[in-house]
């Protein structure tokens, strides 16, 4: 087992260029073989599920209760999620609003607050990934909420009619709920068996590969498309980076005026920056065929 927590201690130290090695690899293996983006999309929600279940083995159930009974913390995050960034996404998307397919993929995307790979990101920052981790299930049941309210205040009622939410509800569960049980039962057995104890340290020691195989995986199966569109797909960029730029002091003010401390104000921070893309693309593959592009304006 030294062998591999050097192994793992390696990775955690080189894990930005990593990350960065499973861009480059998926969109090179995207390009050279368009063929493989019907399998790497086939594997998105297993992969994605290894990883959910990577990290929250990571967080300690035990202190879960504590987390969730910070109010203040909560309800910054709700507030910055659902008054905030609403604000702020009319105010950018207009870039795109003449555009309804280029819209509604942005809309998607911005609306939707991660609650997954958020808490890893969050964590590596040193923010306090253990009550983000307990904010999650509320934020995904707002969002859920929520979001078809937005659409029909943004674009109109048309737009809520087409959306399918079968696939949504599937990803969550599978992508989501699934994984936080396994993690939880994973843990319980640490705490009890060898095996689960040896399981557990596994895992969490090939947190990092299993991050770089989803980030290229993913990238693999939409880069041709991207390539393909990619004039009409520009147009999107802008909106993403300025929604970053406005909202990283959104979020720290917010933080602050709530009085949170510093791993609690990088995890609202975080939240209000980092959006649900790859659990919300099986949502945005069920519109009707015209909204084609969409999904390519989700990844991108």
């Amino acid at each position: 087992m030294a062998g591999e927590r050097s192994w793992s201690g390696w990775a955690e130290a080189h894990q930005v260029p990593l990350y960065l090695a499973g861009l480059v690899l998926g969109a090179v293996l995207g390009l050279a073989v368009p063929t493989v983006a019907g399998p790497a999309e086939a594997v998105i929600n297993p992969v994605l599920a290894l990883l959910l279940y990577a990290t929250f083995l990571g967080i300690p159930f035990a202190r879960m209760g504590e987390a969730l009974r910070d109010v203040r913390f909560l309800g910054t995050v709700l507030a910055v999620n659902f008054v905030a960034v609403p604000v702020v996404v009319f105010a950018l998307s207009r870039i795109v609003a003449h555009d309804r397919v280029l819209l509604v993929g942005v809309l998607f995307v911005l609306l939707t607050p991660c609650v997954d790979y958020v808490v890893v990101f969050s964590g590596l920052a040193g923010g306090a990934k253990d009550r983000l981790l307990a904010a999650a299930p509320l934020l995904m049941l707002v969002q859920m909420v929520l979001l078809p309210v937005y659409l029909w205040l943004f674009v109109g009622a048309d737009v809520v009619r087409t959306v399918e939410y079968g696939p949504f509800a599937e990803a969550f569960v599978w992508v989501i709920v699934v994984p936080l049980l396994l993690a939880g039962a994973t843990q319980c057995a640490a705490d009890r068996t060898r095996w689960g104890a040896l399981l557990a340290e596994v895992v969490m020691g090939a947190m990092v590969p299993i991050m770089v195989l989803t980030l290229a995986v993913v990238v693999a199966s939409q880069i041709a498309g991207v390539r393909d569109q990619l004039s009409s797909l520009l147009l999107t960029v802008p909106v993403y980076v300025l929604f970053a730029a406005v909202m990283t002091p959104v979020g720290a003010a917010a933080g602050r005026l709530a009085g949170l401390d510093v791993p609690g104000r990088r995890s609202v921070v975080f939240s209000g920056v980092t959006r649900n893309s790859l659990v919300i693309l099986p949502l945005v593959l069920a519109l009707p065929a015209s909204y084609a592009l969409a999904p390519l304006v989700v990844v991108t």
